[in-house]
């Protein structure tokens, strides 16, 4: 009888790199590929999502004398609209919105360096029209309706500020406030708690976030709740110089402080990032090994495959008959066509063999 062979193995091997331009990994497994957006159209993007996200913000801050002053209504038009956004235009442009989470992305290797200048003056063409709108939407009567002198002064009270232009400070009557070096403090810790879950939970594969948008929505709500008492809430140069654009006064002097803050902060959490989290493979290497050693995991899985299949078959392998001439040898593996069935076909077979041999004058082997 001749001998049945072993089924082969089957060699799957599956890519999470749904990110891959070219469509394919190293291994030349192919991978779904993005859809690639032109520059104006990115640029188009951002400027949108960031209009939205300041007109949240600054917008219900400028009338926030409606809901007796709550921060709440700041915080969840925040979180909100930068959910409605990343969801809306978040796969075209990947949903920034903010100079420090560009910054933070760029140094985590998770965005381009070529796209930073652009994105940043998107955001800040963004924010600029959110202030324009909201400087044409308030009443020309409402400043003296509040006891306020201009409209400018409404948009002060929406700004960032530290020291005697605290929230602190304004609700204690200037008796107590929080100083250059809290709100630095402040605005550093909480933009790097922002980049931090954006860089852990927005592009990375290895997360078990379902969506990443909501959390990341609800993470910022949170933050402006925190740092509200102290600033005012920034952790966005955009959304900070949206409120001094037409604020004014005081408010151009203590940007800067806005500005750098976050930044620094976005760039420390995607140090951070980046220093614990394993490196990604780039040009064919993995972590400094070549690509056969990046291949050498799948290889052994495979290897470890056949070993398997291997000692199943030797556990249904038929010991050939003393009875025989032939040695009948029937070996099947789980993927195998062979059955139990055709196991007893084959004995039966070779047991009509022997009968007929023995008819036909035949030799019967000794026992």
């Amino acid at each position: 009888m001749p001998t049945k062979a072993l089924a082969e193995t089957p060699r799957i091997l599956m890519s999470q790199d749904f990110a891959a331009p070219s469509g394919a990994t190293a291994a030349g497994v192919a991978t779904p590929v993005q859809p690639s957006y032109s520059m104006p159209s990115r640029l188009a993007a951002e400027a949108f999502g960031t209009f939205v996200l300041v007109l949240g913000i600054v917008g219900t801050a400028a009338f926030n004398f409606l809901n007796q002053g709550s921060i709440l209504t700041v915080a969840l038009a925040g979180g909100v609209l930068l959910m409605a956004g990343v969801a809306a235009v978040g796969h075209v442009s990947g949903g920034h919105f903010n100079p420090a989470v560009t910054l933070g992305l760029a140094l985590g290797g998770r965005a381009s360096w070529r796209d930073v200048l652009p994105y940043v003056a998107a955001q800040l063409v963004g924010a600029a029209v959110s202030a324009l709108v909201l400087w044409s939407l308030v009443p020309e009567s409402l400043p003296a309706a509040l006891g306020m002198e201009s409209k400018a002064q409404i948009m002060q009270g929406t700004a960032n500020g530290y020291g005697e232009h605290s929230p602190l400070s304004t609700a204690a009557q200037g008796a107590t406030e929080f100083s250059l070096w809290a709100a630095l403090l402040v605005e550093v810790i909480v933009t790097a708690v922002l980049v931090g879950v954006i860089l852990a939970t927005g592009g990375d594969k290895r997360a078990r976030t379902p969506y990443p948008p909501v959390l990341v929505g609800l993470v910022l709500a949170a933050l402006i709740i925190l740092a509200w008492p102290v600033t005012n809430a920034s952790l966005n140069p955009a959304r900070s110089f949206a409120s001094a654009l037409f604020g004014g006064g005081w408010t151009w002097g203590q940007l800067w402080l806005f500005v750098v803050a976050p930044l620094v902060g976005g760039a420390l959490a995607a140090l951070f990032y980046r220093a614990f989290s394993p490196a990604p493979a780039v040009a064919g290497t993995v972590a400094g090994t070549s690509t056969a050693d990046a291949d050498a995991p799948e290889r052994d899985l495979v290897d470890d495959a056949d070993d398997d299949a291997d000692d199943d078959a030797e556990r249904y392998a038929v010991t050939p008959s003393r009875d025989t001439a032939d040695a009948v040898v029937v070996s099947k593996t789980p993927r195998d066509a062979a059955t139990d069935a055709e196991v007893e076909a084959a004995e039966a077979e070779a047991l009509a063999e022997e009968r007929r041999d023995g008819e036909d004058g035949g030799v019967t082997p000794p026992r």
